[in-house]
């Protein structure tokens, strides 16, 4: 008992550490979508993230200590869905939503995350929380969708916005669960390693497809910002994650999640000058009591 509580306590630890670096995700969309198209950034951070990835793979190859788990029979194809959800779909949806919404806007639709990555849980990686656990969860979405309804515009690009930024929960959902679900054999570096090696060579091609005609009118925020999405938001921070969804439970510990929107809502008040309200550190309070209670009656 002492060592499951253990494990689930370093998923958790495991899973902060994930969100706290994508936290910092769509903010460096908004600034990178400011220079570059949003296709190109899409297929861009995934082909860098690939290429690493596919080194680490091979190093790690070469090393009997570390050899990786390779992926056997369907587990190509839970892959396939991992590389869609997280690899394609979430930023290429981001990016496209992100020309419509400003940074703090998007953020708040994370708040949704949890939900949708705990629904997700159930149905592909057999967690089951206790009803309890709904209830937090629930709150906790609906404390965050009110906040996001409550700055609405109402215009017809907002709606837009909107529309694609859940759209980009649900698949990104969905692929945070398979891979979550994958982990508890493959590990978490080598889930989010093996999609994107596999997404390789299309995003490489779609890369040159749509390459700028030039760069000159890129900035250096630009260039760091497709550099953060690249190796934090697109690689290292799935290490952590998919190795806290693995060791503390998909539903549970998918429930950090809550938090995102408020870290990233900091950081675009940081980098973007965008403003934080009061509202804001309310609801985030709310938040917090919501994971809270999640993690309590997780299991």
């Amino acid at each position: 008992m002492a060592i499951a509580i253990a494990r689930a306590n370093g998923g958790w630890i495991s899973g902060l550490i994930g969100i706290v670096i994508f936290s910092g995700s769509l903010p460096a969309t908004r600034i990178a979508v400011m220079d570059f198209d949003p296709a190109f950034l899409t297929v861009a951070r995934a082909t860098i993230a690939g290429a690493i990835a596919m080194v680490l793979l091979l190093v790690a190859q070469s090393s009997r200590k570390s050899y990786p788990s390779r992926p056997e029979g369907s587990e190509w194809v839970s892959l396939l869905v991992v590389a869609g959800g997280v690899v394609v779909g979430f930023p290429l949806l981001t990016a496209l939503a992100l020309e419509h919404i400003t940074s703090a806007r998007s953020v708040v639709y994370i708040g949704l995350l949890p939900l949708s990555t705990a629904i997700f849980g159930v149905l592909r990686g057999g967690d089951r929380p206790r009803a309890v656990f709904w209830l937090f969860s629930i709150l906790g979405s609906a404390l965050v969708v009110g906040f996001a309804a409550s700055g609405g515009s109402g215009n017809s690009g907002a709606v837009r916005g909107d529309l694609l930024m859940l759209g980009a929960i649900i698949v990104c959902g969905l692929g945070y669960a398979e891979g979550g679900r994958l982990s508890r054999r493959l590990g978490g570096w080598q889930v989010i390693s093996w999609a994107l090696v596999i997404s390789l060579i299309p995003m490489a091609g779609l890369c040159f497809a749509v390459w700028p005609t030039s760069f000159d009118n890129i900035g250096v925020n630009a260039w760091l910002g497709l550099g953060y999405v690249s190796l934090f938001s697109m690689l290292i921070g799935f290490f952590f994650w998919y190795r806290g969804l693995a060791r503390g439970g998909i539903a549970a510990v998918g429930q950090l999640q809550l938090l995102q929107p408020f870290l990233g809502l900091m950081l675009a008040s940081a980098l973007l000058a965008e403003p934080v309200s009061g509202t804001m550190i309310a609801v985030t309070l709310g938040v917090v009591a919501c994971v809270a209670g999640a993690k309590h009656f997780a299991r």
